[in-house]
């Protein structure tokens, strides 16, 4: 049997990425799987693998479930067209401008974060001396 033909229970799929039964069942409620049914167990096909594959990637990259599920409207693993890359990237250059938008934000927090642990460590050697407000007195007046 290929792998285009092989059914995935829910245990399999979930212990393979590491997820728990509940998160597979979320992502169904979402619509971002389809599994089918066995009788009365839901069973995922090479497809849903697929897509499970792409949610945990964007979902790893800071994508919101409303954006991955606009993204797979459009997926087709067989037959990619422009909309669906045209969404893509649209989706991926917001994603990139919004994280490099987070890395100036994080940069500014670092160089203040050290300016006052810097800021902290001379206080607290000034404690250390004697000196409490970081001024040595004078004493010859």
């Amino acid at each position: 049997m290929s792998d285009r033909n092989k059914l995935y229970s829910v245990s399999e799929l979930a212990k393979e990425f590491s997820l728990t039964a509940q998160a597979l069942r979320f992502y169904e409620e979402k619509g971002l799987l389809t599994p089918q049914r066995a009788g009365t167990a839901r069973v995922f096909d090479y497809r849903d693998r697929a897509r499970l594959l792409l949610i945990m990637k964007f979902r790893r990259l800071g994508f919101s479930l409303e954006e991955i599920r606009e993204y797979l409207a459009h997926y087709r693993p067989t037959e990619p067209n422009a909309e669906q890359y045209r969404d893509g990237l649209a989706k991926i250059r917001r994603r990139i401008d919004a994280l490099e938008q987070m890395r100036v934000e994080v940069d500014e927090a670092l160089a203040e974060l050290r300016a006052m642990e810097e800021d902290a460590k001379g206080r607290l050697e000034a404690c250390e001396r004697g000196t409490p407000d970081g001024f040595t007195p004078n004493s010859g007046s």
